[in-house]
């Protein structure tokens, strides 16, 4: 605890009040009941026959202790039901009954209390009225049982309602504190959803980026040295190879630009952004491409593999394309998926197997699409042509997959190559 804590413990209220107004009103309304008890001591004293002061000394103690009635109320109405013989405490007897009856005691407690209050209340003015003979019993009676109705029962059906409305302001307070505490968490777990979304949108980015690009910047890395390689020997195909890389170049700045286009558009408001795009990543998966559009917008299809394809034969590979069953037209996001995959696989054969044959596998079947690219064993260097590796591009295939609840399998083949095959169910 800091020291300004401690400061505020100490110069908080005493003992069992919890405010520092209780105390004043207690305190207050001791004092009075202290000064009427030990007033009303004074004619006890000459009835019971004993010294002035010893009657004003126990009427004070009685009436002081009034002020525990917070703490001990049972105590408080016990003192105020023993004194009333002695005709002494009315302070004391009312404030006592409040006490009791807005308290939590057991409300059986309390019925027995302030019936043994009425009743001792009624008994002391009864007896106190019959000695005039001129007085009707009748109206004897009737005058006690005000009296004691009078001073029992208001006080107690207050104590209950301020006891009942108490309770019902805490019951309405820890209500509100729970309810705070509910937002409170209810706002993390949106921070926290939309923390997610951008993590997903920028992994989205991120794989978008490595597929499109990746791609068209490896195979001009692979005509670049096909280029260096002729470019003394054969003119004629180091023109080729470099209107090749020119053309790749000039796709790869396309994509880049069209995907910097989509990042560069003006963002919807924040509320509206997040709800969006909680509802993008729950709908469409982490396939989704970036900046809210569909994979249906721009994305590519299982037509343009053929196309692929020829790019890597140009490129020097040797690769063979098989395509099993009748194809159909698929969800735009299956078709982008399983076109992303041929594409990083065959990336990856340009850059860990250049001279290995390769074979790109298509089936369309009742219910899915299946891909598989494999090559076979590296007939050169695998850093052939220099072309660096992240180690991203199998990862992100799997997201890929995985995202629409495929199946994706990589890895050696038996025969010194390398496979990559992946399942997409149709929706």
């Amino acid at each position: 605890m800091t020291s300004t804590g401690e400061e505020q413990g100490r110069a908080g209220p005493p003992l069992w009040w919890a405010r520092r107004r209780d105390v004043v009103v207690d305190g207050a309304l001791a004092a009075v009941s202290t000064a009427e008890c030990a007033w009303e001591g004074v004619r006890f004293a000459d009835e019971a026959g004993i010294p002035v002061a010893a009657g004003v000394l126990f009427g004070a103690v009685v009436g002081a202790t009034l002020l525990l009635r917070r703490r001990w109320p049972i105590a408080v109405v016990l003192v105020g039901i023993a004194v009333a013989p002695a005709e002494m405490g009315f302070l004391l007897s009312v404030a006592g009954m409040y006490s009791l009856a807005s308290s939590d005691v057991p409300r059986r407690i309390i019925a027995g209390l302030a019936s043994t209050s009425l009743v001792a209340t009624f008994v002391v003015m009864y007896l106190k009225t019959r000695g005039d003979v001129e007085a009707d019993p009748a109206l004897v009676v009737a005058l006690s049982g005000f009296v004691a109705v009078a001073l029992t029962v208001p006080p107690m059906l207050l104590g209950l309602y301020m006891g009942a409305r108490r309770r019902l302001m805490e019951s309405l307070q820890e209500r509100a504190d729970s309810l705070e505490r509910e937002l409170s968490l209810l706002a993390d777990r949106a921070e926290e959803r939309a923390e997610w979304a951008r993590t997903e949108e920028r992994t989205r980015i991120a794989r978008e980026m490595h597929d499109v690009v990746a791609h068209r910047v490896s195979l001009m890395v692979v005509h670049a040295a096909a280029l260096e390689a002729v470019v003394t020997k054969d003119p004629a195909r180091a023109a080729k190879n470099a209107a090749l890389v020119g053309d790749m170049g000039r796709q790869a700045l396309t994509e880049l630009r069209e995907m910097l286009g989509v990042l560069r558009a003006a963002p919807p408001k924040p509320a509206v952004a997040a709800a969006a795009a909680t509802a993008a990543v729950a709908q469409a998966g982490p396939v989704a491409l970036v900046g809210g559009a569909t994979a249906a917008d721009d994305g590519p299809s299982l037509e343009e593999l053929e196309a692929l394809v020829g790019q890597s034969r140009a490129a020097g590979m040797a690769v063979e394309m098989v395509v099993q069953g009748e194809g159909a037209a698929y969800a735009a996001e299956v078709e982008q998926t399983a076109y992303r995959v041929v594409q990083e696989a065959l990336t990856n054969c340009h850059k860990h197997a250049p001279g290995a044959r390769v074979v790109v596998r298509l089936a369309h079947r009742v219910g899915e699409v299946a891909m598989q690219v494999e090559n076979g064993p590296c007939e050169g260097p695998a850093d052939g042509v220099g072309l660096p590796s992240g180690g991203n591009g199998l990862v992100g295939m799997r997201e890929r997959v995985l995202g629409l609840g495929g199946v994706f399998v990589s890895g050696p083949t038996d025969a010194g190559g390398f496979r990559v095959s992946a399942v997409l169910p149709l929706p």
